[in-house]
């Protein structure tokens, strides 16, 4: 008997080989003699054949059918089209290819990534020696008109964020790999994000450029406005230093699953660490005897059984990543204060003031008109909240 798989990939990542799917997105970790029998699969050999191979490599016998079940299971048996698994709340249906590898690999290569990390030391030196230009909310947002101010600030962000993930999108474009975007939720945060799983079906040394790409684009674009500044000071430029810092310093704050989360689990080799660390967490909590449910209330038989099979590197990594989460807490809390807070504060005076003169002053809906508009974010995230409560499983 033969089996037709889909179009898998395979990685060879030490003591275990990675085997996926990169038009659905799926990937496993498996022991290395599935690899065998997924190749002699590939070449159009026989499930006997197959199983015979994988016992001269493993010197045992191998039970091949049940393995090829559980391919069945995950979808890489050939049974028809399959769509991509969401990634978001808000996801794309197909993989984005556009520009072909050869048009992008230039913003990529050895020479490009040298003028990233030198906008990053100009960055950093400015930063230091030109106190001025460091970003103040309550003095770069706002200018003659707050209202107008707050409005415009809003696009900013969605322009930089929408560069910011085409930039992740052009860096899987340069291996030959396409991506997908969609809207998710950090926290109290509205986020933009690039699904680049299909980045697990190449070398792990390739994975860190797409995965660094926004942070490089963000970083070469604060340096040219740096230098603008230094010879120039347009009040848009300084609304601009504030909304890349933010962006930036954002994607320092791995414990809200950013880019540099992407780094850190690629060079840990985890597998699942987010669902790990929740799954301690609940655990450590859940000893504390606090009678107040939810994430304290301690794990059910079946995450016993889920924490006890996971990976021994997601463990090792968990254990110390969920006190981190729960001190991101409270770095989200101070964020909000020093970014977030002084910019609604100001914006919230100003429309109380409009809002005052009543509905029948044209400054009364001009005023409720820009808070609507600044707030809507945070109204998204408040919706997709509910909606992930409702969907995700206890």
């Amino acid at each position: 008997m033969t089996v037709r798989l889909r179009p898998l990939s395979l990685v060879d990542e030490g003591d275990e080989v990675l085997l996926g799917d990169p038009a659905t997105g799926t990937f496993i970790a498996i022991p290395p003699v599935g690899g065998v029998v997924i190749t002699a699969l590939q070449a159009g050999t026989s499930v006997e054949e197959a199983a015979k191979q994988a016992e001269e490599y493993a010197g045992e016998p191998v039970d091949v059918p049940a393995f090829v079940e559980a391919l069945r299971e995950l979808g890489f048996v050939d049974d028809g089209e399959r769509a991509p698994a969401p990634t978001a709340p808000i996801q794309g249906r197909r993989w984005l290819f556009g520009v072909r590898r050869e048009q992008v690999a230039p913003l990529f290569g050895r020479v490009a990534w040298t003028v990233y990390g030198l906008a990053a030391v100009f960055n950093v030196g400015v930063l230091i020696l030109v106190p001025g230009l460091r970003p103040d909310p309550g003095r770069d947002v706002f200018f003659a008109d707050v209202g107008l101010s707050a409005v415009l600030l809003y696009p900013m962000f969605l322009a930089v964020a929408a560069l910011h993930e085409c930039w992740h999108w052009l860096a899987a474009r340069a291996l030959g790999i396409p991506a997908r975007f969609g809207v998710d939720r950090r926290m109290v945060f509205v986020v933009f994000e690039t699904d680049l799983s299909q980045l697990w079906s190449v070398p792990r040394r390739l994975r860190y450029g797409p995965l660094l790409a926004g942070l490089a684009v963000d970083s070469l674009l604060l340096a040219i406005t740096f230098a603008l500044r230094l010879t120039s000071e347009p009040p848009v430029l300084a609304a601009l230093t504030y909304v890349l810092i933010f962006q930036i310093a954002w994607q320092c704050m791995i414990f809200l699953r950013t880019d540099l989360y992407g780094v850190l689990i690629t060079w840990l080799g985890c597998k699942d660490l987010w669902r790990v660390q929740t799954l301690l967490r609940r655990q450590a909590l859940g000893r504390l005897g606090l009678p107040l449910g939810g994430p304290f209330s301690g794990l059910s038989p079946a995450q016993t059984a889920e924490l006890a099979a996971a990976d021994p590197r997601d463990l090792r990594a968990g254990r110390w990543f969920r006190w981190l989460w729960l001190a991101g807490v409270l770095v989200v809390t101070a964020w909000i204060g020093l970014f977030v807070l002084p910019v609604l504060t100001g914006l919230t005076q100003w429309a109380a003031a409009g809002l005052a003169a009543g509905p029948g002053a044209g400054r009364f809906w001009y005023a409720l008109g820009c808070l609507a508009i600044v707030l809507a974010p945070w109204a998204v995230a408040a919706w997709l909240a509910v909606r992930e409560r409702h969907a995700r499983p206890a």
